[in-house]
């Protein structure tokens, strides 16, 4: 076996004890492998062989990530795209990764389940106007579109 073939084993290995920890998109992993100090050329060849054994497909973890932020972590498009662009994902892959998650649940039942989850445990019903300003303000940081958090907040 040569230096070579003995460098790209190694960084197999790496890659293969990273994507174990968790899905991961293609740049993610060439970070991790570049913050190792493995060689450009080595992370190239480890990429190609991930990807010809499908264990680097960028739409399919795009999907995934996706539908965790959207159903699981209860986030807003905005926040998803965010979050996937730093991953590497490309817009197209973003756009029908988002649509494919909201699929299950949508940005109304997210807000709602959201806004049940913070005032659903008080005992009174009227919610005054400082906090639906804070309801709003920490809705939109997790990325929900202003008009969807209005019409949720009107109706309390």
């Amino acid at each position: 076996m040569t230096e070579a073939d003995e460098a790209v084993g190694k960084a197999l290995n790496k890659a293969y004890r990273f994507l174990a920890l968790r899905a991961r998109s293609e740049k993610e992993l060439r970070d991790k492998l570049r913050e190792k100090g493995i060689p450009e050329q080595v992370i190239h060849q480890v990429i190609e062989k991930l990807a010809e054994l499908q264990y680097l497909d960028d739409g399919a973890f795009a999907g995934q990530w996706a539908r965790n932020l959207a159903v699981n972590r209860l986030y807003g498009n905005r926040r998803i795209e965010i979050s996937l662009r730093e991953k590497g994902i490309l817009p197209g892959a973003i756009d029908r990764a988002i649509e494919e998650a909201r699929l299950e649940l949508s940005e109304k039942a997210a807000v709602e389940k959201l806004i049940q989850k913070k005032i659903g445990r008080r005992k009174s019903t009227e919610t005054d106007i400082r906090e639906k300003h804070r309801l709003y303000q920490w809705l939109v940081g997790r990325g929900f579109p202003a008009d969807v958090i209005f019409e949720r907040l009107k109706d309390l």
